[in-house]
């Protein structure tokens, strides 16, 4: 699941998934990050979820990926879609 809250200049995306699934930790990698693994590492929140929050350029399409333990790379069913293999996410 993504969340958006836009800015004056950019665009505050939190990355969202289950708590549990897929065990271990889990990054969001892609453009922002330059695909480094580990970057933007998803926490646990209150609410059983677990996420992180990146603030990226506005007006502009970004790929991504998750990447979990065991080199498990999956993509975001919510994106705005999906192109070359990654999830693909408009600002």
């Amino acid at each position: 699941m993504l969340e958006r809250k836009r800015r004056k200049h950019t665009t505050d995306v939190t990355f969202v998934l289950p708590g549990d699934l897929p065990p271990g930790p889990v990054s969001v990698v892609g453009t922002f990050n330059d695909w480094h693994p580990g970057a933007h590492v998803l926490e646990p929140r209150t609410d059983g979820m677990r996420a992180v929050t990146v603030a990226l350029p506005a007006k502009a399409t970004h790929s991504f990926r998750y990447l979990a333990a065991g080199d498990y790379w999956f993509d975001e069913p919510a994106a705005d879609g999906h192109e070359e293999g990654n999830s693909r996410l408009r600002t």
